[in-house]
């Protein structure tokens, strides 16, 4: 028995080495993703919009307020419970109301909460202002790939399928997987840097959702309503994100991939893209 007992612990000791092992060289071959998410990673994104850098503010301001407010409660409570135990000869209080606690619990929660919607409501206003763009996009959801078409701009006129290009060798597991695995597109919608961009979204036959975290955007499309949202990214690169509405078997292979280059770049680019649509 005791020998079994130790065979079992060396079994136990090398599992978990070997558990350790491979989770250490899963992240080792893992990298970041381009313009999406980092390995471990934990938090919201910075972003590259003010609307991104906005929300992820308020994130850790509500977070560090929630975090106070918890270790206060529950600290004073757990030490009123060991402090003033029966078992040291405290006797309760007995009372059926207290003008000053009853204030205070209703004016501090009041104050908190006002100090987190003012700066939330601010933020939820600036994303709903699509006033004053320099772009117009109209994005449409389809089971599973979005279709982009240029409303006005240098790009006016310019429509076209974005659709999943991640290899099936990769999704079949036949090949090893790149660090854009389902992130990647045939066809990427093109904008420039610094300008408003307007994005109207609809979809053609279930409800899809719009969401792109570097750019701090997240809007669901719905068949026969138009609706719309806006970005102005900061800096160039390549973003990506999802369809982050299930809409059906092939949900997680549909995603969004934005690149933002310089005016110059979008304007050749849209010449590019209306001598191919004229041929």
């Amino acid at each position: 028995m005791q020998q079994q007992e130790v065979n079992m612990k060396k079994l136990r000791g090398l599992l978990g080495i070997t558990v350790f092992i491979g989770s250490t060289t899963v992240f080792a071959q893992t990298g970041d993703m381009p313009g999406g998410p980092r390995v471990a990673q934990v938090n919201l994104t910075p972003g590259v919009t003010e609307i991104a850098a906005d929300i992820y503010w308020l994130h850790w301001m509500m977070l560090i307020i929630c975090t106070i407010i918890f270790v206060g409660v529950f600290g004073v409570m757990f030490y009123s419970i060991w402090a003033h135990r029966k078992s040291k000869g405290h006797k309760a209080s007995v009372f059926h109301e207290h003008l000053g606690v009853e204030v205070a619990w209703t004016v501090i929660p009041f104050i908190i909460v006002i100090a987190m919607a003012l700066p939330a409501t601010k933020t939820v206003v600036a994303m709903k202002d699509t006033s004053s763009a320099d772009l117009t996009i109209k994005a449409t959801g389809y089971q599973w790939k979005w279709g982009y078409e240029y409303l006005d701009g240098p790009a006016k006129g310019v429509n076209f399928l974005s659709n999943l290009s991640t290899p099936v060798d990769q999704i079949m597991g036949n090949v090893e997987k790149s660090n854009t695995y389902l992130m990647e597109v045939d066809q990427e919608m093109v904008v420039p840097v610094g300008k408003k961009v307007r994005l109207v979204l609809t979809a053609s036959d279930v409800i899809h959702s719009w969401y792109v975290p570097e750019l701090g955007v997240k809007q669901d499309a719905i068949p026969g309503f138009l609706r719309d949202t806006w970005f102005r990214a900061d800096r160039t690169g390549t973003f990506r994100g999802q369809c982050a509405e299930l809409c059906g078997q092939n949900h997680a292979f549909m995603p969004i991939v934005v690149r933002v280059v310089s005016e110059e770049d979008f304007a050749s680019w849209s010449k590019e893209r209306k001598k191919l649509a004229s041929k």
